[in-house]
């Protein structure tokens, strides 16, 4: 991963400093119902004020496709990001122009505002000179801090760091090290476990994986693909029998990079994925034919932990079975646990995100002792298909 800046390489005493944060956060009846995302932009923040810069906090918020909405206004998160820090938060009506000037202007240093939604304006996600040039405007220095839009080539992730000044903020620099630390420069063995439901959404993640890790465990109903593919019947589970071919190409590519494939060999079924469903545990190789595969079995779960005590370093994408409903979150709950309990005890080295990641981790009490959960999406899925990312490669 190239060299970047961050924080440190900066003077931002009396400097109007724009950052991009992630402020794109779950709201609920108007209210923001999970703080996470504006809790880790908070320590930025809060070191930039007390270095005695004019902070100027820039993000999206939904999908407004370039018109202003109330309902994707971001009054109230600027609000519930004024409680997370403790502190008064001045708050832009615009991101750009007269009224977005006025507030910065206003700003001593040590202050805060949040600028409205950039996605109000097309130019953002269009990358447009002119929307960047109008944010570049308002700031002497720019701070990226949202990995989670790092993958988006937007005015405000890669065009503005032409334009100023530029270093990472530090969930940036915490993401950064991180990803390094698992993929880019592992303690050996690595271990990579990947699930979710269809093997089409994350081709290329196990495509690039085969040749990065040691170990690739993968789960959920993409395993169920591959056993298909190995002949091994799955009865009515979930599994995609036109990517067959395509799952005997990842084997093929693995065996060749001396990456072991690991799938499950036992399984708990039901007929239905149904809420204390009546369930059993039966062999891989003897799922009944009315019967769906949910859950990883205790075989499996055993083979899974004795396996990360071998491994130096874990890469975690997606669930084991269907942890939404119980009892099919045991697998998932049980093998994050093994691997948290690693990680504590200073053995292993746990990075996990995107998609369905971190409701799973938090479902099994193992977020906290992870070393790293990242909580992008997209941006993380992209770094594990080996793709650059372009608000990171624009930094430095």
């Amino acid at each position: 991963m190239p060299a970047y800046r961050t924080l440190d390489d900066l003077k931002v005493d009396g400097q109007r400093v724009l950052v991009r944060g992630d402020l794109n956060v779950p709201m609920a009846q108007g209210q923001v119902s999970d703080a996470t995302r504006l809790e880790r932009l908070a320590p930025t923040l809060r070191e930039l004020a007390d270095k005695g810069a004019r902070v100027v906090v820039m993000s999206h918020f939904g999908r407004p496709r370039g018109e202003r909405r109330d309902d994707m206004s971001l009054k109230s998160v600027a609000d519930a990001l004024g409680h997370v820090m403790d502190r008064d938060i001045a708050f832009a009506e615009d991101c750009v122009g007269p009224v977005a000037e006025g507030v910065v202007n206003r700003l001593a240093s040590g202050d805060i505002a949040v600028l409205e939604n950039l996605r109000f304006h097309a130019g953002e996600e269009a990358n447009t000179p002119d929307f960047a040039s109008a944010l570049a405007d308002l700031g002497d220095l720019f701070v990226h801090d949202a990995f989670s839009a790092a993958h988006r080539a937007h005015a405000s992730t890669e065009q503005l760091a032409h334009l100023l000044p530029n270093a990472a903020g530090r969930q940036m620099q915490a993401e950064l090290d991180a990803l390094t630390a698992a993929l880019d420069n592992p303690a050996r063995p690595v271990a990579a476990v990947v699930g979710g439901a269809k093997v089409s959404s994350k081709l290329d993640v196990l495509g690039h994986l085969v040749d990065k890790v040691d170990m690739l465990i993968i789960g959920g109903g993409m395993a169920n693909t591959f056993l298909h593919a190995q002949g091994i019947e799955v009865g009515a589970s979930l599994h995609e029998p036109d990517l067959a071919d395509t799952a005997r190409e990842i084997l093929a590519k693995a065996e060749n990079a001396g990456c072991e494939i690991v799938l499950p060999v036992d399984a708990v079924v039901a007929s239905g994925l149904d809420d204390g469903a009546d369930s059993q545990t039966c062999a891989i190789d003897a799922v009944p034919h009315t019967k769906m595969i949910l859950d990883v079995g205790p075989d499996s779960i055993a083979d899974l932990e004795g396996r990360l005590k071998k491994c130096k370093t874990v890469v975690w994408n997606g669930p084991l079975g269907a942890f939404e409903i119980k009892p099919f979150d045991v697998g998932t709950n049980r093998v994050a646990a093994a691997a948290a309990d690693l990680t504590a005890a200073g053995k292993l080295v746990s990075v996990a995100g995107g998609g369905d990641t971190v409701a799973a981790l938090n479902g099994a009490g193992a977020t906290e002792r992870f070393t790293y959960v990242s909580t992008a999406g997209g941006a993380f899925l992209e770094w594990l298909e080996g793709k650059a990312l372009p608000g990171v490669k624009v930094l430095g």
